[in-house]
């Protein structure tokens, strides 16, 4: 299971990898991201590609992954310029077809990983001919901006749904490695990340994006050590998903049931609050 660090702090980077992540994530995607998420609670990074060039010594090669803009008139320029900078992996967000797909991984022309994130209702009705294109290696199901579109009130509701069950099909038997979402601390989050990582090994996928409740947006490594022992609650979710592994697949079902359970709870606490 591969875990990722939202940083753009070289500090932060270094410490995060000799703590046991596995990839640094720079997230320089900033169009459109306003309007779909500035009137939630969520975190809009504002990472540059220069943060990229700064990170690069920090962070062992092949570990430095960038989610760049969607598709857009200057995306060439802008995968050129993330790819000079030194990332190793290049996260395409809000993707829409097939094509864009295609646009994107010609653009790349094998000079970095190319990473999906599915997070559109078409990109999902279409997964199966994205995965297809040449140059796809990985992919990720974002459920941020997927349950946005599709009117739900938690993003964890395409989970307990069996939408995201469909996409991991897909991607299963295209032989893609695929990750899902985010995940806080063990015994932590809306929806326990044991739960989570045993939805992750049920449904085969292989990452996570640590969640900004995992680290409480720390941006520095001193506000990290003075809130957690950073360590030892990766070591947490590295055993929690090891004992899931270990489960078998009635134990998976059922762990699947407590999920769609706490999901449909949760989401219908968030919609009467709503509706006050």
């Amino acid at each position: 299971m591969k875990f990722f660090m939202i940083t753009n702090c070289s500090e932060l980077a270094k410490f995060s990898i000799d703590s046991g992540v596995d990839r640094i994530f720079v997230d320089t995607e900033i169009l459109g991201k306003d309007l779909r998420q500035g009137h939630l609670n969520t975190v809009i990074s504002r990472h540059t590609l220069d943060d990229v060039s700064r990170l690069r010594s920090s962070v062992p090669e092949g570990r430095l992954l960038v989610r760049i803009n969607p598709i857009h008139d200057e995306s060439e320029k802008e995968i050129d310029r993330a790819i000079e900078a030194g990332a190793d992996i290049l996260m395409l967000p809000m993707f829409r077809s097939a094509g864009e797909v295609r646009f994107f991984t010609t653009a790349v022309g094998g000079r970095a990983r190319c990473n999906l994130l599915v997070e559109t209702v078409a990109a999902v009705a279409d997964l199966k001919a994205c995965v297809e294109v040449p140059g796809v290696d990985e992919v990720h199901i974002g459920l941020n901006d997927l349950h946005l579109e599709l009117g739900l009130h938690f993003m964890f509701e395409p989970l307990a749904s069996g939408l995201v069950d469909g996409m991991a099909a897909i991607l299963r038997a295209s032989g893609v490695p695929f990750g899902i979402g985010g995940i806080a601390r063990v015994g932590e989050g809306l929806l326990p990340a044991e739960l989570l990582l045993a939805e992750h090994v049920r449904l085969g996928s292989t990452a996570a994006i640590l969640s900004r409740t995992f680290h409480r947006q720390a941006t520095s490594v001193i506000e990290i050590k003075e809130q957690m022992d950073f360590s030892l609650e990766l070591f947490k979710l590295r055993e929690a998903f090891l004992q899931s592994s270990l489960c078998n697949p009635e134990e998976l079902q059922a762990a699947h049931r407590d999920v769609q359970r706490n999901v449909r709870l949760i989401a219908d606490s968030i919609k009467a609050r709503k509706a006050q």
